[in-house]
């Protein structure tokens, strides 16, 4: 269970991270943007959950649930504003991995596909 949860978590937010590229990929269709709008409301359930399950399973799969809570850490950039006692490290840690955004996208929707298999 906690599994299927990883690959729909990896491939949704990989899609929101990974939107600048997808959109170049898919031409003038705007899938992507339209799977984005449906998914941009629940960022914050979407990099919780990303963080919160990667590290319940750290041990199965060390790289793609670091992969994983990288791609959390990006979705919940918005949320660190209102936690004052972390504010300054994680907004200083999610600041340092934004050029990599669209690059650990993509993956998260690799390592999502993967997990299907």
């Amino acid at each position: 269970m906690i599994g299927l949860l990883l690959i729909i978590f990896s491939i949704s937010g990989g899609v929101l991270l990974g939107l600048a590229t997808l959109d170049k990929w898919d031409g003038d269709k705007n899938f992507f943007n339209k799977i984005a709008g449906v998914l941009a409301p629940f960022q914050t359930v979407i990099g919780g959950a990303l963080i919160v399950l990667a590290i319940i399973t750290f041990r199965g799969q060390i790289l793609f649930n670091v992969l994983r809570i990288l791609g959390g850490l990006l979705l919940l950039t918005h949320v660190f504003v209102k936690v004052p006692a972390l504010e300054e490290s994680l907004h200083k840690i999610s600041d340092k991995l934004m050029p990599f955004k669209a690059i650990i996208g993509i993956a998260l929707i690799v390592v999502g596909v993967l997990g299907i298999f």
